[in-house]
């Protein structure tokens, strides 16, 4: 699978964002986009979701695509559990192997069936992260998917996402640099 970005333009108003921006991507291994914040990676994987319009520029490689995302805040169904949150992005739930994912993202099995709005940010975190992973999609698309998680637990969020990434293409923003190292990624800087 192959993503091709040609100069793509995006401004709010007066001020641009993207600019003549052209990449391309393919599934062998996660891409990372890093650069200071207001810089356009927001922007970009919006555009490439079909969520927004560039102004100028083409975006191929999408179409009949499927997607997930963990958007950089959690998007959860606050009233569901956990477990719940992931079984209606499936499209045949196994409740035993969701559990399981959930357990091995470090929450116990009373979390995983609390009400999500009873979890600490943290916890709601790994809960949208798996919830893109479980999802039955093409591309996985994550906005600073691991920010507020301690080293330890970011670690072992990372391994999962690799353990469940299936050949699909994952594309990141973060502004850590061990992130990308951890995912095997290249880095992009926008």
């Amino acid at each position: 699978m192959r993503i091709d970005i040609k100069n793509l333009y995006k401004s709010y108003g007066d001020t641009p964002v993207l600019e003549n921006f052209s990449l391309s991507v393919d599934s062998e291994k996660p891409v990372c986009f890093m650069g200071m914040s207001g810089r356009g990676k927001t922007t970009l994987f919006s555009i490439i979701m079909g969520l927004m319009k560039a102004d100028k520029g083409s975006v191929t490689g999408t179409e009949g695509k499927r997607f997930s995302a963990v958007f950089q805040e959690d998007r959860l169904c606050d009233e569901l559990s956990a477990l719940m949150n992931l079984a209606i992005v499936t499209e045949t739930p196994d409740k035993d192997k969701i559990s399981e994912l959930l357990l091995s993202m470090g929450l116990d099995e009373d979390e995983i069936r609390r009400p999500v709005t009873e979890l600490s940010g943290g916890q709601k975190r790994r809960v949208a992260i798996m919830r893109a992973m479980v999802s039955d999609s093409d591309i996985v698309m994550m906005d600073e998917p691991f920010k507020g998680l301690d080293d330890a637990t970011r670690e072992q969020v990372i391994h999962r996402v690799k353990d469940n990434l299936k050949g699909r293409m994952l594309m990141v923003i973060t502004h850590d640099e061990s992130d990308a190292e951890m995912l095997g990624a290249e880095i992009v800087y926008i």
